[in-house]
Formats: C-alpha cells, sequence, structure tokens
C-alpha cells in the first residue's frame, strides 16, 4: 500500500511543472522573493525532483549520506553561477533527461557503486541542473541584485539537499532498505530511470528526424 500511495504521488508530480516560475511570472527584487524563488523552482520541476530524490536514496547506500549529496550541490550552485554570471551551458535539457536515466538505472541495478562514480555523477549532472536554475531566473529577471542572487542560491541549496536528506530518511525508515538490492530503491529507480527515457527521447526526436530527412 505505502508503494501504491509513492507511486501516485510521484505521477502526479511528473504533471505540468507550472513552468518552473514559483512567483507565477512577478518580478523577484528582494531577497526574501529570491529565497521563495529557489525554494520553488527544485520542487516545481519533476525532472529536478527525481533527480535530487535519487541522489538522496543512493547516498544512503553509502558511508557519506551527507558528503554525497553535498557534491550534488556544490556543483549545482556553481552550474548555477556560471549560467547566471558568465555565459550558458549547451544541451542543458538533454543533460538533465540524461541525468534522471543515469541514476534510474543506477537505483535500478540493485549494485552498491564506489564513492568516486557516485560523486562523479552527481557532480557532473550537478553542473547542468544549476545551469537550467540559472536560466530561470535569467530569463524571468533580465537584471537582478546581489541580494536577489544570494536568497534564490541559499533556497536552491537548503530545498534541494532537504529533499535528498528526506528522501534517504523514507528509504532507511519507511521502506527499512538498508540495501542497494531492496525492491523499494529499485522500483523507484525503475519511474526516474523510465522518465529519464521518456525525456531524453523527446529532446533526441527533433534532430533525429531532421537527420533522417536530410
Amino acid at each position: 500500500m505505502q508503494n501504491i500511495i509513492i507511486a501516485v504521488l510521484l505521477s502526479l508530480l511528473a504533471g505540468p511543472a507550472l513552468a518552473h516560475h514559483p512567483l507565477a511570472g512577478m518580478p523577484v527584487t528582494t531577497f526574501v522573493q529570491g529565497l521563495m524563488s529557489g525554494f520553488g523552482h527544485p520542487i516545481l520541476g519533476f525532472d529536478h525532483l527525481f533527480f535530487v530524490t535519487s541522489v538522496g536514496i543512493i547516498a544512503i547506500f553509502t558511508r557519506h549520506r551527507i558528503l554525497a549529496p553535498l557534491a550534488y550541490i556544490i556543483a549545482m550552485l556553481s552550474g548555477c553561477l556560471v549560467t547566471l554570471l558568465w555565459t550558458t551551458v549547451p544541451a542543458t535539457e538533454l543533460m538533465i533527461a540524461l541525468s534522471l536515466l543515469v541514476l534510474g538505472s543506477m537505483l535500478l541495478s540493485g549494485h552498491r557503486f564506489s564513492l568516486p562514480t557516485i560523486l562523479f555523477a552527481f557532480a557532473g549532472f550537478g553542473l547542468f541542473h544549476g545551469a537550467a536554475f540559472g536560466q530561470s531566473l535569467a530569463t524571468q529577471e533580465a537584471a537582478f541584485g546581489i541580494h536577489v542572487l544570494a536568497g534564490y542560491l541559499l533556497g536552491l541549496g537548503v530545498t534541494q539537499f532537504t529533499i535528498a536528506l528526506a528522501a534517504g530518511l523514507v528509504c532507511t525508515t519507511l521502506w527499512k532498505a538498508s540495501q542497494a538490492s531492496a525492491i523499494q530503491p529499485r522500483l523507484a529507480g525503475a519511474m526516474v530511470a523510465g522518465a529519464g527515457l521518456y525525456l531524453t527521447l523527446e529532446h533526441l526526436e527533433g534532430p533525429l528526424l531532421q537527420a533522417v530527412s536530410s
């Protein structure tokens, strides 16, 4: 019954994500508004939510259940700053889709991966998730002050770190899963990998059709 409820909730989250704009397009001009925007973006985008949830679950099966998610948070914030202060990152949406496919497959496999492999996956894909967050703010606000940026980054970091830790807590306390081979984490991985496969094919469809028709 618990698995059914979780599956239904995750399915609902996979619906339209309110365009990733927590403030419904309102101007972001204060620290608090930046904080609220940072809080909302990881939750309104199911792709980001699925990824950080997977991060929290995978981290549970290491001896670094706090360090591993922090690697993602640091890389994500770095990617956000790169987009906001320097340049856009290419193929962001495709890499986010692939991130779900890869992490979902890792969970689905039931294997316990080495810490360097996990940190590489978390940090590498984290840069692209951060770039997407940065693009969201840049698109919403042509100009923003340092106070808005500080609030936005704080909101992003706190929200996603909390989600990752909460996902790990659900895995150990609700699911009672102490091994990567447990059925609940693998079912969660199947859902995430399925979403990643769908998004990946969606992003590749245009270029593939263009290549075939040319």
